[in-house]
């Protein structure tokens, strides 16, 4: 093959990168509609790798709770749990970001650095592959959401389908399997224990089924009712008394 060919053929793979690195955001930002999370709900279609597929429609779902429907503790335990500058921030946490890019340098593993929004997306909208290109679909849509929708909307959505444990998908359907109640009656420690599972459900999901708590999750209890005590979501009588309370499947 004669150089002017070779030529060729090299400016022509670079155009079409150079194309690629720019038409790719765009397919991204577009690949949704996002608006209808406003008015519609993500329905259970099929399952995918063990998690749900969703698509979405009216009416609401069975399973389905407002956040008016979820006591205070079991909305500030996850948040503050999960992401404590949620209704600060713009979807996207720099400072947690910094953090695991960091750790990927040193340890040579990839971090989420998810906040509430970014999981909310992926799981109703993406798949569960820990990419980068993943990742980077995921903040271009999480800035999308967050100009469409209020923060109250994108937690419900979140409460609603994020993963509690084996097939337990959304608040409602873990406040009556771990506790057999509604979410707005959940206490703060049981809005707590919720929130401890949230990082790995499946692994976490032992504490329940040994009906004993873990030395991991007392611990992870406890910074969690802390953090509602320094927000002023409990009074310091109510973590004392919450701090030493059991859950009602806890044997003796």
């Amino acid at each position: 093959m004669k150089a002017p060919q070779l030529k060729t053929i090299g400016l022509s793979i670079l155009y079409l990168s150079i194309v690629s690195l720019l038409l790719t955001p765009l397919f991204m930002y577009f690949s949704h509609d996002v608006e209808v999370l406003r008015t519609q709900y993500p329905h259970a279609i099929g399952a995918k790798q063990g998690y749900p597929q969703y698509e979405m429609k009216r009416p609401r779902p069975q399973d389905w709770v407002t956040l008016s429907e979820i006591s205070k503790y079991g909305k500030w335990a996850i948040v503050l749990s999960e992401d404590w500058g949620f209704y600060q921030h713009s979807g996207i946490d720099l400072n947690q970001i910094k953090v695991a890019l960091g750790d990927m340098i040193e340890e040579q593993k990839f971090r989420g650095a998810s906040t509430i929004t970014q999981q909310m997306v992926k799981n109703i909208f993406l798949y569960q592959d820990k990419t980068l290109w993943r990742k980077l679909h995921e903040i271009i849509l999480t800035q999308k959401v967050e100009k469409v929708l209020t923060k109250d909307r994108i937690l419900e959505l979140y409460l609603n389908r994020i993963e509690f444990g084996p097939d337990i998908f959304g608040i409602k359907k873990a406040s009556y399997h771990y506790f057999k109640k509604h979410p707005r009656w959940l206490t703060p420690k049981e809005a707590a224990f919720l929130a401890m599972l949230l990082p790995s459900p499946k692994r976490y999901y032992q504490s329940f089924k040994k009906r004993k708590l873990t030395d991991f999750a007392k611990k992870r209890i406890n910074v969690i009712l802390m953090k509602m005590r320094m927000m002023k979501v409990i009074s310091l009588e109510q973590y004392e008394a919450e701090k030493s309370a059991a859950l009602s499947w806890e044997k003796d």
